[in-house]
């Protein structure tokens, strides 16, 4: 079935949708100039991402798993995972800095993989189910209602990170605040320069 035949009801219209809007997102994340304009998209891409993942999950992935089969929609999931711990560290990390950017990079770089294997594999296959899209897109519609009007609820992944209060974030944030190595290596006198005169004694033979 091609795309320009499907209703803005159909389900996969629905998903193929959110998709444009948050690689939008990301492409205007990239322009930004101000860390005030980046940490409005970061908001808004940051909500959408948890309510497409919510209906997808609730919604879309039970009904197309069995004819996708669950290879693809097992990776699918565990793609959605990261995703939600990076989104969890984001929402966790509120106020800016330039780990905090990073992040959203790689979410971004991450939900973009996503969504060029979701398209081209998962939604390929589930247009052959023989079902109602447009009424599988309508429950769509109205649970992302829900979630505007009573918010989003809190998902595994972000009571993993609240509960490690922080110290969940990469290894590579944390070593912003310890000194270099050599340099510590050196004012300790672990490190001889090449060609400097070692004035150890020296066991006679």
């Amino acid at each position: 079935m091609l795309d320009i035949l499907m209703s803005e009801k159909h389900a996969i219209s629905i998903l193929k949708k959110d998709h444009e809007t948050v690689k939008d997102l990301f492409d205007r994340f990239e322009k930004a100039k101000s860390s005030s304009e980046k940490e409005r998209i970061i908001s808004k891409a940051v909500t959408e991402l948890k309510m497409h993942a919510v209906v997808e999950e609730e919604i879309f992935y039970p009904t197309v798993r069995k004819h996708v089969g669950k290879d693809l929609m097992n990776e699918a999931d565990e793609e959605h995972h990261v995703a939600k711990v990076l989104i969890a560290e984001l929402d966790q990390s509120r106020g800016g800095g330039d780990h905090r950017e990073a992040k959203f990079t790689v979410l971004a770089e991450s939900v973009r993989h996503h969504i060029k294997e979701e398209e081209n594999e998962m939604l390929s296959k589930a247009k052959e189910l023989d079902i109602d899209f447009e009424a599988l897109g309508q429950l769509i519609l109205e649970r992302k209602k829900e979630l505007k009007a009573d918010g989003i609820p809190k998902d595994a992944e972000h009571a993993m990170v609240a509960k490690a209060r922080g110290k969940g974030d990469s290894s590579a944030a944390a070593s912003r605040n310890k000194p270099p190595a050599l340099k510590t290596a050196r004012k300790n006198g672990a490190v001889h320069s090449r060609g400097a005169k070692d004035d150890r004694p020296h066991a006679s033979h």
